[in-house]
């Protein structure tokens, strides 16, 4: 079989590349030359751990290839992948400008039956609209399907989403279309990955659900560990307590500064648009957003708590992408965090161990460390926002004799409160 996938973004190259994995002769298009010049010369244009790996190894086994000719991907493809930007506007609504421009693009290039898959996080309905829209943009009368199937890939494990998936989600009200699909995914099978059939809408819709359930889990401990610190117990203790209810599971228990990333905050702010373009209140999900950015704003207070005013005051960050295994800025709470230190007159060196020249374009006004001890020395304190492997075990010796004053303020409650403390720190944590 093969495929076209449009759009080299996080989603499409991920995409490709792993179904270039599985056997299956994968074509990327992307309308910007130099970047799909950079991945014919194996440059990756973003972090995620193995895949400049699988990248390289199928493009000279002859199954990935790039390119910017669009007809000619089409044309050679049974599959066709939409996989392009669909960013958030100004309301929360996602841009469609960059889809619609993809779609009539293929639908130029069609020449026989194609099954035309929506990739992207789209608004419930966009599956629809594509078959409206590509039947009247085609230059010959073909028949086509049309299907969505929504990524559930998390950055730092994404490789590993894909090729050993939870499920499989397939939305079409087409039985052409489905069977298809359930070629194209036939590799998973031999390990029993459920495949999850459903209507265009139904697929369009899971996607949103998941990750506005996933975001409530994260606001919803955030906010208990906000109760202990008043409290004055751990919120580990009620997350372990909590998380080993079945119903509920430990997973997204983990308190700290607010979800970001390209994913939670876009879609639950997406969903919410949908439900009200349907006339349906999303009252969990608006307080999800609305207390998502208030956590952000509360981390302010717990390090004025260790170092009185900030202004005048040095700080030193340890993390800056909004999660681990990943230079993904968008959405970190860390810019927020440290934009508000440095509105309050404070100065700040910043330490990520990928993400730093990604973090220039959205913080050109801190110093860049060459490293994490670097990044603390003299400092009044230590900020940690992202928690990446190696500032699990920092030489704490070291640590407190860097530091101008031996304060500590983890947000990701990396450390235990008890053993900093012995060891001379003041220390606040997130609930603890």
């Amino acid at each position: 079989m093969q495929i076209a996938v449009i759009g080299t973004g996080y989603v499409g190259l991920v995409s490709g590349a792993c179904f270039a994995e599985f056997g299956i002769d994968v074509t990327c298009v992307d309308v910007d030359k130099q970047k799909v010049d950079n991945l014919n010369n194996g440059i990756i244009p973003i972090y995620e751990p193995g895949l400049e790996k699988i990248v390289k190894k199928n493009v000279e086994a002859g199954r990935l290839h790039f390119t910017t000719d669009i007809k000619a991907a089409v044309e050679r493809s049974l599959v066709v992948f939409l996989a392009v930007g669909t960013p958030p506007q100004a309301d929360g609504s996602p841009d469609m400008s960059y889809y619609r421009q993809a779609a009539k693009d293929v639908a130029d290039a069609m020449n026989g039956y194609k099954v035309l898959v929506t990739k992207s996080t789209v608004p419930v309905g966009t599956g629809k609209w594509l078959r409206d829209f590509v039947s009247e943009n085609l230059p010959i009368d073909t028949d086509f399907g049309v299907a969505s199937n929504p990524e559930f890939l998390r950055e730092g494990a994404a490789i590993s989403d894909f090729m050993r998936p939870d499920r499989v989600v397939v939305g079409s009200n087409e039985e052409r279309a489905i069977e298809v699909m359930k070629e194209l995914y036939r590799p998973l099978y031999l390990i029993e990955t459920p495949v999850v059939i459903t209507s265009l809408e139904a697929a369009e819709l899971i996607k949103y659900a998941a990750n506005a359930f996933l975001a409530t889990k994260i606001t919803f401990i955030n906010e208990i560990a906000n109760l202990c610190d008043a409290i004055g117990c751990d919120v580990h203790d009620v997350a372990r307590g909590m998380g080993m209810d079945n119903r509920i599971g430990r997973k997204f228990l983990h308190p700290g500064p607010g979800y970001g990333g390209s994913c939670f905050p876009k879609d639950t702010r997406a969903l919410t648009t949908v439900a009200d373009a349907y006339g349906v209140e999303t009252r969990i999900v608006d307080a999800v957003v609305e207390a998502n950015e208030r956590q952000r704003d509360a981390m302010i207070p717990k390090i004025e708590k260790l170092v009185g005013d900030l202004a005048g005051k040095k700080i030193g960050v340890l993390g800056l992408s909004f999660k681990p295994e990943t230079d993904d800025m968008r959405e970190s709470p860390a810019t927020d965090i440290i934009k508000a230190m440095i509105a309050k007159g404070a100065s700040v060196k910043a330490y990520d161990p990928v993400a730093m020249t990604e973090a220039k374009h959205y913080l050109p006004e801190i110093e860049y460390a060459v490293d994490e001890y670097d990044a603390i020395t003299g400092a009044d304190a230590l900020v940690i926002i992202t928690e990446w492997n190696q500032f699990r075990a920092l030489d704490m010796e070291k640590v407190k004799a860097l530091l101008g004053s031996p304060k500590v303020a983890d947000l990701r409650n990396v450390y235990e409160p008890k053993d900093m403390r012995a060891m001379g720190f003041e220390y606040v944590g997130v609930g603890r």
